[in-house]
């Protein structure tokens, strides 16, 4: 791979991405391999939005691999009002070896790869949450055994989880249906790219407004909250709108028998999801999570290890896990 920056899957070609992914099934099976893959290298954190999973495991990976991290709230930089981005990535490349960026618009994101010589992670915009999406598809593929071809049905607002969840079923091959209200629908430019992508690799995205139809025969269902962060003055009038969009037993057994349900979390209970669904054995909410442990220890090798550190390749990596 010859990228310097992690901000969109879309910025990927279909063996890139199975390239992290393997990459990252061979960090959590031998992660000892790797304990000083990125020695004394230091990853500044910028969080904007907060969030339990993003923090702990960026922090948790980055030490795991003989790194650093340093922590840097909104009140300790405030992205573009306390200090331009410009300025905030010209000082950061001068003492830390990469930036992951936590945020609202995906501009900031992309101004902050454009502007810092360091590798720059997108951690989540209100666009799309790759690394997210790039854990969700490392768990299907542990439960599943193959990601070309499976339903993907994901439930709820088109929105940046939707757009990432899109991107990277078209580069595996997956067969993507989002159901959102109207008005609620992704992005087109999101589902444009989703579709034009799939021809390559035999994926679909299918945009309905029906949770049913999405639902019908899917190997995995996957929800979000109805109302993001920044999103709370209008959390009001999107349980109205969203009224009919929870995934409860009746919704999901029309997927297949032995379907999986998925959630980035965290989980508003009783709203897009019930107890009954997120607690069955078919729910692997908690793999998902821990495996954005692991898929980010796999872009921060990729991206930071410099040219001392010498990784698998990809035919190396899909030998070592039996592709």
């Amino acid at each position: 791979m010859n990228h310097k920056d992690f901000i969109s899957i879309r910025d990927f070609s279909p063996s890139e991405i199975q390239y992290l992914l393997i990459l990252a099934r061979q960090v959590k099976s031998h992660p000892t391999t790797y304990c000083d893959a990125l020695k004394r290298k230091t990853l500044a954190m910028i969080f904007e939005k907060p969030s339990l999973r993003t923090r702990v495991s960026f922090d948790v990976g980055i030490q795991q691999m003989g790194g650093f991290s340093i922590y840097l709230s909104p009140a300790e930089i405030n992205l573009g009002k306390r200090e331009s981005v410009y300025d905030v990535a010209k000082n950061l490349e001068r003492m830390v070896q990469g930036i992951m960026v936590r945020t609202f618009a995906h501009e900031i994101v992309e101004e902050m790869a454009r502007n810092a010589s360091i590798p720059v992670i997108n951690g989540l915009t209100d666009f799309c949450h790759p690394c997210q999406a790039m854990a969700d598809y490392l768990t299907m593929w542990e439960i599943k055994g193959n990601l070309e071809g499976l339903k993907v049905a994901f439930v709820g607002d088109g929105d940046n989880v939707a757009h990432a969840l899109m991107f990277a079923g078209a580069q595996v091959g997956a067969h993507v249906w989002v159901a959102s209200p109207r008005g609620y629908e992704p992005v087109e430019a999101a589902v444009k790219w989703s579709v034009e992508r799939g021809r390559e690799t035999g994926g679909t995205c299918h945009i309905t407004n029906d949770p049913a139809e999405a639902v019908a025969s899917a190997d995995v269902v996957y929800t979000d909250v109805w109302a993001s962060m920044g999103q709370e003055a209008e959390a009001e009038k999107r349980d109205k709108d969203f009224r009919g969009y929870q995934v409860n037993a009746a919704l999901f057994h029309k997927a297949k028998r032995d379907a999986i349900f998925m959630h980035c979390l965290p989980a508003h209970r009783g709203k897009e999801v019930t107890d009954e669904v997120i607690d069955s054995p078919q729910s692997v909410v908690f793999q998902q999570a821990e495996n954005r442990l692991h898929a980010q220890k796999a872009i921060m090798l990729e991206l930071m290890k410099g040219e001392f550190v010498k990784l698998p390749g990809l035919v190396e990596l899909q030998e070592l896990v039996h592709v």
